[in-house]
């Protein structure tokens, strides 16, 4: 075993990659080194790629493993090797940065040599960053946010509902895990829309899902007003807004993944069981459970339409974050709480 002063170069996907202190533990649980983590993402390289390949990464960096201090990284730093591919992205200031484009598990790897444990995507390729203010987006990206009070079988039961309504309209969605306590949903879309206007879906799908299920589902974006319910976050799909990557190793010591699975695997699977040795011995064995999801995009239309009808009568656009500028119709940013006492 190398000592945590050597470092190695590895070839991958072509690139030599070198990798300082291999043994050094990341994952003080499980015992998993730096050197496991890229072997890890190596042993998915096809799901993997499948997912985040030619994306746009914002990275989050543990220097020190998933037990230490963390920062977030949208540029990519001096130094860098050449054959590494960037893209210029932006906030929703306006500011703009290099980032690393998840171009083969190479890249991949000289993130993870760094402490990256967290790769946040962008919803579009890389190709279609040349024009910031006309980003088509490819993805939905339902967001199942458990509230206090919430359990892990009130988000399945919260996912089997929006499976049902997606199935309904055309638009079918896959699960994956968070690697913490929640579920995301996703649906591949064909690129014809940007993302004002997948957010403008995401907002009615959340809506009528609360309407069919108002004790389950809320689509409330202020906490004081979400109850015992599973929150829609549909502010997922704002602009310039990145989601945690499916395949992608989380900050825990136990080195658990943001895991793709079947639906049929809903009533059983268990995210703190997916780790690193289990994730990789999983797509052996049974391959990328998201493989038809990429065969097949979809129209936003249906979901549009939901969101023209609610436009049509008398409601608002929902509250954006507060990074973002004031939008059109938007109604105040102010927690209802404090309204009233306003008043």
């Amino acid at each position: 075993m190398a000592k945590a002063t050597d470092s190695i170069i590895k070839t991958i996907a072509g690139h030599e990659v070198k990798i300082s202190s291999p043994d050094k533990v990341f994952f003080s649980r499980s015992g998993h080194t730096k050197l496991d983590l890229i072997e890890f993402y190596e042993s998915i390289e096809g799901p993997l790629m499948a997912a985040m390949g030619d994306r746009p990464t914002l990275m989050q960096r543990f220097p020190d493993g998933a037990s230490g201090k963390s920062f977030f990284q949208k540029r990519v730093p001096k130094g860098a090797p050449e054959w590494l591919q960037t893209t210029v992205v932006s906030t929703p200031n306006g500011t703009t940065s290099n980032a690393m484009v998840a171009a083969d598990v190479a890249h991949i790897a000289w993130a993870a040599q760094m402490g990256c444990l967290g790769f946040h995507l962008w919803p579009y390729k890389a190709q279609q960053a040349d024009s910031p203010e006309s980003y088509n987006a490819d993805q939905l990206r339902i967001d199942l946010d458990p509230s206090p009070g919430i359990g892990f079988d009130d988000i399945r039961a919260a996912a089997r509902l929006v499976k049902d309504l997606m199935d309904e309209v055309g638009v079918p969605c896959y699960p994956k895990t968070t690697g913490s306590r929640g579920l995301h949903l996703f649906a591949t879309l064909e690129p014809r829309w940007d993302s004002y206007q997948v957010r403008a879906a995401a907002v009615a799908l959340a809506r009528e899902l609360e309407r069919r299920h108002p004790e389950e589902l809320t689509a409330a974006w202020w906490k004081e007003e979400r109850g015992e319910r599973v929150f829609i976050d549909f502010n997922q799909n704002a602009p310039h807004k990145t989601v945690f990557g499916a395949w992608s190793v989380r900050s825990r010591v136990g080195a658990q993944v943001s895991t793709p699975f079947h639906w049929d695997e809903l009533d059983s699977v268990d995210p703190e069981a997916f780790t690193m040795d289990v994730v990789s011995a999983k797509v052996a064995a049974e391959g990328d459970p998201w493989a038809p999801m990429y065969d097949a995009p979809c129209s936003l239309e249906p979901l549009l339409t939901m969101h023209e009808a609610d436009m049509s009568n008398g409601m608002m656009d929902a509250p954006w974050p507060p990074v973002y500028p004031k939008m059109p119709n938007e109604p105040p940013r102010v927690a209802p709480s404090r309204a009233k006492k306003a008043d």
